[in-house]
């Protein structure tokens, strides 16, 4: 299985480009991560949210790899837990299919990508910097990895 994180956004600051990919190398091949940016959608005078969030939803729905199993990052989604996300990982391992997390820009995923998700996952109830988000995803997926095979990097009980 592949994971593709999708995420609008270009041009990270260093700090999210090494903390995302110092989790995405730790991830074996059976569950290789990998990142497709976004370009965020046009906004300001003449061109408002809800058209840019349109824009960024139809590119994100172009980078979904075909027969891939969707998983929308949404502030309604499921709040699971570690211990849940490696469960959801098993499950996800064992369907053989690959996996696409989407992460929607600053005024979330357009509609059509919410009813493209076969599930919605939120990270927390808080409220996230889409670039931090990159790397609570990458750890999280790590740190799911890492209780299904019970590797000692998840100490939490």
């Amino acid at each position: 299985m592949r994971i593709r994180l999708i995420a609008v956004g270009r041009r990270m600051p260093v700090w999210v480009e090494s903390g995302y990919a110092e989790y995405a190398k730790r991830l074996p091949s059976e569950c290789a991560l990998s990142l497709a940016e976004i370009e965020p959608g046009q906004r300001g005078k003449g061109s408002g949210a809800e058209r840019a969030r349109a824009d960024e939803g139809a590119r994100i729905l172009k980078a979904i790899p075909k027969g891939a199993r969707v998983v929308a990052l949404d502030g309604a989604g499921e709040p699971w837990s570690t211990e849940a996300l490696s469960e959801q990982l098993r499950n996800w391992l064992a369907g053989g299919r690959d996996l696409a997390l989407l992460v929607g820009g600053p005024d979330g995923l357009a509609t059509p990508c919410l009813a493209r998700a076969d599930q919605r996952w939120s990270l927390s109830r808080l409220t996230f910097p889409h670039p931090l988000v990159r790397v609570i995803v990458a750890e999280q997926l790590y740190r799911a990895w890492t209780l299904v095979q019970g590797h000692p990097y998840h100490r939490g009980d």
